[in-house]
């Protein structure tokens, strides 16, 4: 990997950090939410910094090249992602039918009442 692209990488991955971190600041991310993006953006930075953990990794589970290797791991990471945001979306999906069956159940029994 040339030193431009190992600079370009580090400087986005510091950037996109810093812009998560901003969005925590002003409480429009939650921290849960964002601990995937700071992870993704410090393994970014480490793969640019150290290129060869990239081939060395590719070896050992067998992939045919270094590329294919960070597809893998890419694909892996933003599979787990939205394995989690559905199960994320489900439960509020959950607790909003609950709410609306509660307030349902309330607004029946002033009716009878009046």
């Amino acid at each position: 990997m040339s030193v431009e692209l190992c600079a370009l990488l580090i400087i986005g991955s510091v950037l996109f950090g810093i812009y998560v971190l901003r969005k925590i600041r002003y409480s429009k991310f939650k921290i849960d939410d964002s601990i995937f993006w700071i992870c993704f953006s410090f393994i970014l930075i480490l793969i640019s910094i150290f290129p060869g953990v990239l081939t060395v990794g590719a070896k050992k589970l067998g992939v045919i090249s270094p590329v294919n290797f960070v597809f893998l791991i890419v694909i892996f990471l933003l599979l787990l992602k939205i394995f989690l945001l559905s199960r994320k979306v489900s439960e509020l999906e959950d607790k909003l039918k609950r709410l609306v069956q509660k307030i349902a159940k309330e607004n029946v029994m002033e009716e009878d009442k009046s």
